[in-house]
């Protein structure tokens, strides 16, 4: 049985996003992603500006007029979203925690899918695959994905992203939209992802909060890691101390963006308290004006 307060939280999220999918984000979506090919539709009479290797010979050569052919983009695809439920996902030093910004994210993408016909998977993993739920749509299909990525007790605690890319090279027998959301706090899953974008378009979703990268000077600060439960010892006091931090945070960081920029991949960063619209709808842009 779901708590009361979770239903809740699920129909606020459902409120929200479904409303950014309709308003904000789903005509870019479209404009976005390409289908899986085209159909032919039809067939017109040639007009100046038209592409010549357009032209239907045969009907041209029947009529004596030229004529070219018409295709339908094939719009249907399948939007595919592996969601981190790693430990660290729980880290939220502003209003909300990572988990709770990917699940409203998760489900804006959702819904924006849906709005054009899309299907939508959903994988859920740690070090392990949590659950593995199959493409579908609907409005229906998209509120089990919300309740799915706030409900879901995970049993583990660190982050294997390589494993969740096998999985999905074992499970999507079609080309699909993969919208990979992690922190990315895991190493060794290049080539994991080289063998994963031949198949799929894959998307980098980058969930931190300012706290990993900056400390509040607050003196003596134990920080465990909620995934491996090491413990640190900082003197947030010490300005060389804090800097050190902010130094390694970021080298991590750098050398996470130089692997998408080596595989040709334009990651997308969200960060809790901050909104996630703009970031999406620049992407999206930017996808189009590629295409």
């Amino acid at each position: 049985m779901i708590p009361r307060e979770v239903l809740q939280k699920i129909r606020r999220i459902q409120i929200r996003t479904s409303h950014l999918a309709d308003n904000m984000l789903a005509g870019q979506y479209h404009s976005a992603f390409k289908g899986r090919g085209v159909e032919f539709e039809e067939v017109r009479p040639y007009r100046i500006g038209d592409d010549i290797r357009a032209i239907d010979w045969n009907v041209t050569a029947r009529t004596g007029e030229p004529f070219v052919k018409l295709f339908r983009e094939e719009r249907q695809l399948t939007a595919t979203l592996l969601v981190d439920l790693s430990a660290s996902q729980g880290l939220g030093t502003h209003w909300q925690s990572k988990r709770e910004l990917v699940a409203e994210l998760g489900a804006s993408l959702a819904f924006s899918a849906i709005s054009n016909n899309d299907k939508v998977a959903l994988t859920l993993f740690t070090d392990n695959i949590e659950k593995a739920i199959p493409p579908r749509s609907g409005s229906r299909h998209v509120l089990r994905v919300i309740r799915e990525l706030l409900y879901c007790q995970p049993m583990g605690q660190g982050t294997n992203i390589s494993r969740v890319l096998e999985h999905l090279n074992h499970t999507a027998k079609r080309r699909s939209i993969v919208f990979l959301i992690s922190d990315f706090q895991d190493s060794g899953y290049e080539q994991a992802l080289k063998v994963a974008r031949r198949k799929h378009d894959i998307i980098p979703i980058v969930v931190s909060d300012r706290r990993e990268f900056e400390l509040p000077n607050v003196g003596l600060l134990e920080l465990v890691d909620s995934e491996t439960g090491q413990v640190v010892m900082i003197d947030t006091s010490s300005h060389h101390q804090r800097q050190l931090y902010t130094q390694q945070a970021q080298q991590l960081a750098d050398q996470r963006d130089q692997l998408f920029k080596r595989l040709r991949m334009d990651p997308i960063h969200v960060q809790t308290g901050e909104d996630f619209v703009d970031p999406l709808r620049k992407f999206f842009h930017q996808r189009e004006c590629r295409r």
